[in-house]
């Protein structure tokens, strides 16, 4: 079955593609969750919840293969994720049409998102010979300091929608190589991805033999679940992917047991765009970054664009050209470059920024949406281009939907004090042909986010490099 082939309805179609990659039908069929494909807004599966007993016990099953997997070398767990990348490569058109079908990516951003997982197995593999310790020098005499990296236990996941596979896999084959377990609650808008990914684990494990059961393990429902998560004491360490009201509920509650945490919380990522920059490439990779699943949430496009007023006549028209042309609609089709934004809260999200900026009179250029004739239930929009005055509200907040913010700037300095003057931001970018420029930029004194580039978008970080 290929993606772009549309036969039958999106219920079946899903069904199908379960089924091959091994998933039980009683985990999605008869279930209380229901799954709506934002293609067309239809119900595509019923999935079965997680009660909280559940839960607990499987925490408790984590704890036990935890303490059980730590004893196993370091290259021999990353054999287990050799496999598991060997599985995803043979699954990767597969676990791409979930992820189209749930979350309504176009193909190539679908396929791209699996490719990642395959990305960060192949890191995690190697560090599995590389977990080194540092030898210390003492001030004692006869006397030697080195250090020893222990696992922590059990790490808890809990991930967003807009990557629905890609942040679990970055998370799990690191904490599983490095001697960890893993428990992972999944967002309630994309239970498939999830159901498709831990399948396709279960696949590396049986030929990998011998694995503790309950090694990797999966939540399905909703918000209560990646509460109990957070508040279990036998989870050490929690990875949470959210919006950063998310992260100031996790952290506190993480904070006062003492747990670890790794939050990585609202996008509102920056490109700037300075005189010298080579227009033909600021504006091809601003221009189609803009699904509104990319977009706020982690990493790859900006959602707020500094131009050099000496420029900015020449750089925003085509941008504009650029976002009447792109085309929208279903991504099942080939030509798409645009899918669907997840559902009705979104889409109204945009609207209500929009309505924001409208009253402070900025231009508005795209935000409408588009077939709903066809598709009442799924919200298709065109992009919108907001050339504002200043940088003011919403522009300094994350909105989960296709909007680019658009301000003058005089001098670089000034620039950054606008890219760095948002609570969000994950990576940056600058275009500039000035050498001077771009070290500035990414010295201490410039980009305050993890992840700074110079002359491309600002894309997501790959295996293991940080962000802010």
């Amino acid at each position: 079955m290929n993606v772009h082939t549309r036969t039958g309805n999106l219920a079946d179609s899903t069904a199908s593609v379960l089924e091959k990659l091994g998933v039980p039908a009683k985990a999605y069929k008869g279930g209380t969750l229901a799954v709506r494909s934002p293609i067309t807004g239809e119900i595509i599966a019923q999935c079965a919840e997680t009660s909280a007993a559940e839960a607990k016990a499987i925490i408790g099953r984590a704890r036990d293969a935890a303490l059980a997997w730590r004893k196993v070398p370091a290259p021999q767990r990353g054999e287990l994720i050799r496999l598991f990348a060997h599985e995803i490569r043979a699954a990767k058109n597969e676990l791409a049409q979930i992820i189209a079908f749930e979350v309504g990516k176009v193909w190539s951003e679908a396929v791209g998102e699996v490719q990642e997982m395959i990305d960060i197995a192949d890191f995690a593999v190697g560090l599995s010979r590389q977990l080194y310790g540092l030898t210390l020098t003492s001030e004692r005499a006869n006397h030697r300091m080195m250090e020893t990296w222990h696992p922590v236990g059990v790490v808890g996941v809990i991930s967003a929608f807009n990557f629905p596979a890609a942040v679990w896999s970055w998370n799990s084959a690191i904490g599983i190589v490095c001697g960890n377990s893993i428990v992972w609650k999944s967002s309630e808008k994309t239970p498939l991805s999830a159901l498709a990914a831990q399948a396709i684990f279960e696949r590396g494990a049986e030929k990998f033999g011998g694995v503790p059961q309950g090694l990797s393990s999966l939540f399905i429902g909703g918000a209560h679940l990646g509460e109990l998560l957070v508040d279990d004491e036998r989870v050490p360490l929690v990875s949470a992917t959210g919006s950063t009201a998310m992260g100031k509920k996790v952290g506190p509650r993480l904070a006062q047991r003492f747990a670890r945490m790794i939050l990585e919380l609202g996008g509102n990522n920056a490109s700037i765009v300075c005189p010298s920059a080579d227009l033909d490439i600021a504006s091809a990779r601003n221009r189609l970054l803009v699904d509104g699943h990319r977009r706020p949430a982690l990493h790859d496009v900006a959602g707020r664009l500094f131009v050099h007023e000496s420029v900015y006549d020449k750089l925003v028209p085509r941008l504009k050209a650029a976002y009447a042309s792109v085309p929208i609609g279903d991504p099942r089709d080939a030509k798409t470059l645009i899918g669907p934004l997840i559902d009705k809260r979104s889409f109204e999200g945009q609207q209500k920024a929009l309505e924001e900026v409208k009253a402070l009179g900025a231009p508005i250029t795209g935000g409408e949406r588009m077939m709903a004739d066809k598709y009442p239930d799924a919200y298709y929009v065109k992009p919108a281009i907001v050339e504002m005055p200043s940088q003011v509200s919403p522009m300094t907040h994350e909105t989960f939907a296709p909007i680019l913010y658009i301000v003058k700037f005089k001098t670089l300095e000034e620039a950054l004090k606008l890219q760095n003057a948002t609570a969000q931001g994950l990576t940056s970018s600058i275009f500039t042909t000035d050498m001077r420029e771009a070290e500035f930029f990414l010295s201490d004194q410039g980009s305050d986010c993890g992840a700074a580039n110079v002359n491309i978008g600002p894309s997501g970080p790959k295996s293991a490099v940080p962000s802010r």
